[in-house]
């Protein structure tokens, strides 16, 4: 069976021109029988070490069918950047859990779980690098580092209703596809209310069809969706279309009330087309208008093409201004609010084992100069945490990898700590 690397974030974005992972190739899950290191060469665990403290990384340490689809100078280079972003290489930790191998491979200033998987020749055939995780000491340490990068960042560390940790939480920023809280939430009230059902059906339309991310841009015209699906597709894969689809099923006035800062409520696709090439002088005006200007604005927008995906630059930050604009403190008190919903369960997100928790809730976004991360969590001991962070750089894309490791540093300390 070919099996491959995977490096990811398991983050999911709202937008086209995002990308938040190193590297990503699927990882095909193999029987536990096949996941056994083999008896006449090293183990798995001198097999990972060796990626670490070798100066060169060697072709015949990997399997033929995973060198096809990971080659040797990428594999290089993904253990160069571990290096570069965690610090020197120290120990590798193993844990056997449900009689599988799991290792957590540390550095000076961080760690790595990782899965490894070892072909009959002792060859490695799969490799998984999870969201890597920075060394925090303590809440403290990790707010002052939040504080340090460039551009605007917010920070909260909620346990129950007691903050344990803040910065700058009631700031609102651009949160990219985290936005999509405000609409899982005004339609869960809906749907509370009796004025829906979760098996409501909805058609695809063109006119409502987005850029990625998500799978429904690409479906026939008049295909049938429930709501839940819809609404399933949005949390779990950032999916525009089905959130442009939910916003006009919801209405705009009624996601509004939930979020009265953002008026107009923007959909995805209108967001892409006020910050597409061709659309400057649209942009411009939209920019400097008012409320009610604004509104009669996007009754053009709506007459517009979708823009191609490929001319979005992930290292240009544009007009930052238009997005949607929360702060930490409505982030956490969104995501308390639809955390029961079954569909919040589905991406874990950053959390890189569900086995630490009872119940995970994720939702996160960015475009180029913007990145979020929500989590909520409940331990098995029947507190609740919430952790938010955004980051906004309207001079530079940021820099995902050392916001993400510092925030899964973050929950990984709550866990270890609960």
């Amino acid at each position: 069976m070919s099996v491959s690397l995977l490096l990811t974030t398991l983050l999911t974005t709202n937008l086209a021109f995002l990308k938040l992972t190193l590297a990503e190739v699927k990882w095909k899950t193999l029987p536990l029988a096949q996941i056994q290191t083999p008896a006449k060469s090293m183990s798995s665990k001198a097999a990972l070490e060796r990626l670490f403290i070798s100066e060169q990384i060697q072709t015949e340490w990997f399997a033929s069918d995973f060198l096809a689809q990971v080659p040797i100078e990428q594999m290089r280079q993904l253990i160069a950047e571990l290096k570069s972003q965690l610090g020197t290489y120290q120990n590798i930790q193993q844990k056997i859990q449900n009689n599988t191998q799991d290792y957590l491979v540390l550095f000076s200033q961080g760690s790595v779980p990782t899965k490894i998987v070892l072909n009959s020749k002792g060859q490695i055939s799969g490799l998984l690098f999870q969201p890597p995780q920075a060394k925090v000491i303590s809440l403290e340490e990790a707010s002052a580092k939040f504080k340090a990068l460039p551009g605007k960042v917010s920070f909260l560390v909620q346990e129950g209703k007691t903050t344990q940790a803040a910065l700058n939480t009631k700031i609102p920023l651009a949160v990219g596809s985290a936005f999509k809280l405000a609409v899982l939430k005004a339609l869960k009230s809906q749907i509370e209310a009796d004025k829906r059902t979760w098996k409501d059906i909805v058609q695809v339309q063109s006119s409502v069809k987005s850029l990625p991310s998500g799978i429904l841009q690409t479906w026939p015209n008049g295909t049938y969706l429930t709501v839940q699906t819809l609404a399933a597709l949005m949390i779990s894969i950032s999916d525009n279309t089905a959130t442009d689809l939910l916003i006009n099923l919801i209405g705009r006035q009624h996601i509004e009330s939930v979020s009265p800062r953002n008026r107009p409520f923007l959909t995805t696709r209108e967001l892409f087309i006020l910050k597409a090439s061709k659309n400057r002088e649209l942009l411009k005006r939209y920019r400097k208008s008012d409320e009610a200007q604004r509104r009669i604005i996007l009754t053009e927008v709506a007459k517009k093409p979708l823009p191609n995906a490929n001319e979005f630059d992930p290292a240009k930050p544009v007009a930052l201004d238009v997005e949607w604009y929360f702060t930490a403190e409505e982030l956490c008190g969104l995501i308390e609010q639809v955390a029961d919903l079954p569909l919040m369960s589905i991406n874990p997100g950053i959390v890189v084992d569900r086995k630490d928790w009872q119940q995970v809730a994720f939702k996160g976004g960015s475009e180029p100069g913007v990145l979020n991360l929500t989590t909520w969590l409940q331990a098995k001991n029947g507190k609740n945490y919430c952790v938010v962070a955004t980051w906004n750089n309207s001079d530079a894309p940021v820099e995902e990898s050392k916001f993400m490791a510092l925030y899964t540093g973050v929950v990984a300390k709550l866990a270890a700590n609960k």
